[in-house]
């Protein structure tokens, strides 16, 4: 069950990001990915990320991608 509720938040993020950099979801994945985030981020701090809000988590994964130079 955990482990769905991880892959239902990723998905969350994934479509919230894209909305937000106005890019399609497996653009805004592949961002993620290539810096690190999901792995080195999210996974990790998975338990006090799902109970952020929506604004603060795509303020929060935009200034992580481009702290890691992403243009996002």
């Amino acid at each position: 069950m955990e482990e769905r509720k991880k892959l239902d938040f990723a998905v969350f993020l994934v479509h919230a990001l894209a909305e937000a950099w106005k890019v399609l979801p497996r653009e805004a994945y592949r961002t993620l990915d290539d810096c690190g985030a999901l792995d080195g981020y999210v996974w990790p701090c998975y338990d006090v990320l799902h109970t952020m809000g929506r604004q603060a988590l795509v303020d929060d994964l935009t200034d992580y991608a481009r702290g890691k130079g992403f243009a996002v």
